[in-house]
């Protein structure tokens, strides 16, 4: 919340709780310039939504102790889900956005939405079991999927490896089940999103998050907000074209595309050319991590070329950090200095100065803690708890 905003609403009264500026009554009214029985008044709502819960008694500055006032995560949960083109990861989260359980499974988004969905659907009853937690304690759904997304509507566009999808409003088949607030977005952005908030929002302004899976994208964090561009295609680097890549047709039907030469994927298809078994991206982690000197040597030139894209960002764009994730990157420490030794030969000396490259501290879970701090920061939007409140 822009903190020169002015304040009137109970929703509004909440962000001020929420990020700690305001504890009190009393410093409620300082803050707002609120009158005392307007800030009253506004807290009692609050209190009746169970929104937030008096916490106890603040030291007292003369007379009556006043009583400090905490959001209350508990009022409700979330449901998240990181969905990747053969596996997912499900969870059900508190309002501060921690998770309270999870689970795994493996899937074909090749499938289709129905019964993607529907085990996706299945799985979120399981975890609401676990934590016992019914379906009238669900505030909110949010979801990633591997391909582009028409954010507003929770549409997939185009998605190329989402045979099936293109055009389904995802939300509307979720809300058969859950009538809440469902958002969905591309994968990668929930995972850029779930590593800032968690490891970056108080180190940088921007960030740039790159999933090496079975495809590759990246994520964009600009001054704390996923950057989506104009129709939500911000972020597609999988499909720049680079120099070493040659001549080799890209699955989108383009020619020398990275995601055709530097991705889980492409890696796979080489290493089965050399007698090695590798089905997917989690065989060519295996290997690295076994030792493989072939799987070695073709992560590091993948990092080098994932690099030589990353170093035009880097000029444009000048993030504070560059994270790496998904199976390839999480596994493989060559990747990671293959992307270092591109970006830092490619790049001007300023905008590497202070830049960061590592990989994810959130690993698996980058996706489905952002997903919930997708939905969490949709849902606690002051006109939100503002309605939710009047129509309680």
């Amino acid at each position: 919340m822009d903190e020169n905003a002015t304040v009137n609403t109970a929703g509004e009264v909440l962000a001020l709780i929420r990020d700690g500026r305001a504890r009190t009554r009393a410093e409620l009214v300082r803050l707002t310039g609120l009158s005392r029985a307007t800030v009253s008044q506004r807290v009692e709502s609050l209190l009746g939504g169970g929104f937030v819960y008096e916490a106890g008694e603040a030291p007292s500055t003369g007379g009556r102790p006043p009583q400090t006032l905490a959001f209350n995560s508990d009022a409700g949960v979330v449901l998240v889900a990181d969905l990747d083109v053969t596996h997912a990861r499900l969870a059900v989260a508190d309002l501060s956005g921690s998770l309270l359980a999870e689970s795994t499974g493996e899937i074909d988004i090749a499938d289709g939405p129905d019964r993607v969905i529907s085990w996706m659907l299945e799985g979120f009853e399981a975890l609401l079991d676990r934590v016992s937690r019914g379906s009238a304690s669900v505030r909110g759904i949010g979801i990633g999927v591997p391909g582009p997304v028409e954010y507003s509507a929770g549409r997939a566009v185009s998605p190329p490896i989402m045979p099936g999808w293109d055009g389904v409003a995802i939300p509307a088949l979720v809300q058969k089940v859950h009538p809440v607030p469902v958002l969905v977005d591309n994968d990668v952005n929930i995972m850029a999103l779930g590593e800032y908030w968690t490891n970056w929002r108080d180190r940088v302004d921007d960030l740039l998050f790159v999933k090496v899976g079975t495809g590759i994208g990246s994520g964009l964090v600009m001054h704390g907000r996923i950057y989506r561009g104009q129709n939500g295609a911000a972020g597609d680097m999988g499909h720049i074209r680079v120099p070493s890549a040659g001549s080799v047709v890209c699955r989108c039907g383009n020619v020398g595309c990275l995601e055709a030469v530097a991705s889980g994927a492409a890696l796979a298809t080489e290493l089965r050319a050399m007698g090695v078994d590798a089905q997917g991206v989690r065989d060519v982690a295996r290997e690295a991590t076994g030792g493989n000197t072939q799987a070695i040597r073709m992560i590091r030139e993948a990092g080098r070329q994932i690099g030589e894209v990353l170093a035009g960002a880097v000029n444009l764009l000048n993030p504070g950090a560059i994270v790496l994730g998904g199976d390839v990157a999480l596994a493989a420490a060559e990747l990671v200095a293959g992307v270092r030794e591109a970006v830092y030969e490619r790049s001007t000396v300023l905008a590497t100065n202070d830049l960061r490259v590592q990989t994810s501290e959130l690993n698996e879970r980058a996706g489905v803690t952002g997903a919930a701090v997708m939905i969490i920061e949709s849902i606690l939007l002051p006109v939100a708890v503002d309605e939710a409140i009047r129509t309680s």
